[in-house]
C-alpha cells in the first residue's frame, strides 16, 4: 500500500523568512523521496485585496504565482487581509486567518495521511503536530530562517530548506555536488588546534536522511575538507562545529580530494 503524504506551505511566512524563490516542484520531489504519493498539497496565501486593486504588478504577480503551483498541481487557497483600526493608536492592523485555516487543514486532513510535510517558522503549531503526531502520522518540518526551537523539537524530522539540493536558487555552473558547483552544507566537525575541520551536504533528493556518515553506501550525504583560512574574513570559527549554522561554498576537487573553498555563512538561529 502506498504511503500518502500532505504538503502545507505557509506562502508568505516562507518567503519572509528566507525561503524567497523556493522551488515547489523540487519540494513535492523531496517530499516524495522515499515514495510516498502526494495526496494533498496546500499552498496558503494571505491576499490583500484593496493593495491588487492598486497595485497592478501585485495583482499579476500573485496570479502567476497561482499560476505556476497549479501547474504543479498544488491548491492554491487565498485568504483574504482583513483590516482593523487600532483604538488606541488609531493604526491600521492587518490580519490574515492562514494560521487557523492551515492548522484546521492538518488536523482533519491527517487522518488520511501517513506523513505531513509543513513549511513555517510559526512556533504556535507546537500543539498542532502533537495532534497529527497522535493520529499517527509522521510530521517532517521544513525551514530557513528565524525557526522556532519548540516546533522543531515536536516534530519527527526538521532539515534546513538551504540544505535541500534545487529548493532555494544559487549561482553556479555546474550541477549541485559535481565538482566546481557551489552547495549548502553544515560543520559538524572541527579542531581548532589544527585549524580545520569538515562540512557536510546532501548530495540529491533520496531516502535515508538518518544515514549521515558519508562512508556508508546509503548515505545521501558528502563530506568536504575545510580549512578555516576559507571561512570568510569576520566569522568566528569559535561558533564550530554546529549544525545550526549554515554554509554556502564552492567545492573542489585536487590531489587530496574534495576541498570547501569560499565559505560563506548564509544562516544562523
Amino acid at each position: 500500500m502506498e504511503s500518502k503524504v500532505g504538503i502545507y506551505v505557509d506562502a508568505v511566512n516562507v518567503t519572509m523568512n528566507g525561503g524567497f524563490g523556493l522551488r515547489y516542484d523540487i519540494l513535492r520531489k523531496f517530499a516524495s523521496r522515499d515514495g510516498s504519493v502526494p495526496s494533498r498539497m496546500n499552498v496558503y496565501l494571505a491576499f490583500d485585496e484593496r493593495r491588487a486593486e492598486e497595485d497592478q504588478d501585485y495583482k499579476n504577480k500573485t496570479t502567476r504565482f497561482s499560476e505556476v503551483l497549479r501547474d504543479f498541481e498544488y491548491k492554491v487557497i487565498k485568504k483574504p487581509v482583513q483590516y482593523y483600526r487600532d483604538e488606541e493608536t488609531q493604526e491600521t492592523i492587518t490580519k490574515s486567518t492562514v494560521d487557523m485555516d492551515m492548522a484546521v487543514d492538518m488536523v482533519t486532513q491527517a487522518d488520511d495521511l501517513d506523513k505531513v510535510l509543513l513549511l513555517t517558522n510559526n512556533g504556535s503549531y507546537v500543539s498542532v503536530i502533537d495532534a497529527i503526531q497522535r493520529k499517527g502520522a509522521r510530521v517532517e518540518l521544513i525551514g530557513f530562517d528565524d525557526m522556532s526551537k519548540n516546533l522543531k523539537e515536536e516534530t519527527d524530522v526538521y532539515i534546513s530548506g538551504y540544505l535541500i539540493p534545487g529548493l532555494l536558487p544559487i549561482e553556479s555552473p555546474y550541477a549541485w555536488g559535481k565538482p566546481g558547483s557551489r552547495v549548502r552544507g553544515v560543520c559538524y566537525d572541527f579542531s581548532h588546534d589544527d585549524g580545520y575541520g569538515f562540512l557536510r551536504f546532501l548530495t540529491g533528493i533520496g531516502k535515508n536522511l538518518w544515514i549521515t556518515d558519508s562512508r556508508f553506501d546509503e548515505s545521501p550525504y558528502s563530506t568536504v575538507f575545510a580549512h578555516i583560512s576559507q571561512f570568510e574574513d569576520n566569522f568566528d570559527t569559535n561558533f564550530l562545529p554546529s549544525r545550526d549554522l549554515i554554509f554556502e561554498f564552492d567545492m573542489v576537487e585536487n590531489e587530496k580530494g574534495l576541498v570547501a573553498e569560499d565559505i560563506v555563512l548564509i544562516s544562523a538561529p
